[in-house]
C-alpha cells in the first residue's frame, strides 16, 4: 500500500509540473487596492483596442489599463445609465475588428470569451457615458487660447507644405484647443483618482 501510494503522489507530482509547464501563471503587473493587473489584462486591452498602445510591452499601456480601472472604480460610485445592448454590440464589433485575424489566438491567449468581451465593451461605454456626463464633449476656449494653439501647434495647421493662415485656420483651430483643453481636464481628474488609490507597479513591462 505504501508503495503505490508513493507511486500516485509521483504520479500526482509530474502530471501537476506538465500542467504548469503548459498554462504559466500570469504575471502580475500591479496592483490597484486589492485588484491585480497582468500581463493578461494588458494583452488584452492592446489586442482589442481599449488602450492607445501597439504592444503590452510597452509602459504606457500598463498606465492606461491601470486608469482605466481606476476610471471603473469611481464610475461604481456614481454610475451613468446602462448602455443599451445595440449599443454594446456595436462596440463589440469594433473591438473584434480591431483585433482582426488575430482575435481567436488572443481569445485563446487570454481565456476570454464572448461574456467577458461583452463586459469589456459595456465597460468601455460606461467610462464614454461617464466622461461626457461629468466634462461635457468639448470645453469653452477663449481667443487668446485659440491663437495660442495655433502658434504652438502649426504643423497642424499646413496645406502644401506651408502653414495656413490664422484667420483661415481659426475654426479648425478652435476646436482643436477646445479638444485639447477637454483631454487636460480627463487627464487631471484621473491624476486625482490615482492620487486617492493604492496603485503599486509590481513588475513594468519590458
Amino acid at each position: 500500500m505504501h508503495y503505490l501510494a508513493f507511486l500516485h503522489s509521483a504520479f500526482c507530482i509530474l502530471n501537476f509540473s506538465f500542467v504548469s509547464a503548459q498554462q504559466p501563471l500570469d504575471r502580475l503587473l500591479a496592483r490597484i487596492g486589492t485588484t491585480a493587473v497582468t500581463e493578461t489584462d494588458v494583452k488584452a486591452a492592446v489586442g482589442l483596442g481599449l488602450v492607445d498602445a501597439q504592444s503590452a510591452d510597452n509602459p504606457d499601456a500598463l498606465k492606461q489599463v491601470i486608469d482605466r480601472q481606476l476610471m471603473l472604480v469611481e464610475i461604481a460610485r456614481f454610475p451613468p445609465p446602462e448602455p443599451p445592448p445595440d449599443a454594446v454590440d456595436k462596440q463589440l464589433e469594433m473591438m473584434k475588428m480591431h483585433a482582426g485575424d488575430g482575435l481567436m489566438g488572443l481569445l485563446h491567449e487570454t481565456g476570454l470569451d464572448e461574456m467577458r468581451l461583452r463586459n469589456l465593451a459595456r465597460d468601455t461605454l460606461r467610462i464614454q457615458a461617464y466622461v461626457a456626463q461629468r466634462f461635457g464633449t468639448s470645453r469653452q476656449v477663449t481667443s487668446d487660447e485659440v491663437r495660442r494653439y495655433y502658434d504652438e501647434h502649426q504643423a497642424q495647421f499646413m496645406r502644401d507644405g506651408k502653414v495656413i493662415p490664422f484667420e483661415e485656420a481659426e475654426a479648425d483651430a478652435r476646436r482643436l484647443a477646445s479638444a485639447a483643453r477637454l483631454r487636460d481636464a480627463i487627464s487631471q481628474w484621473v491624476s486625482e483618482l490615482r492620487t486617492r488609490a493604492e496603485v503599486v507597479e509590481v513588475r513594468k513591462t519590458r
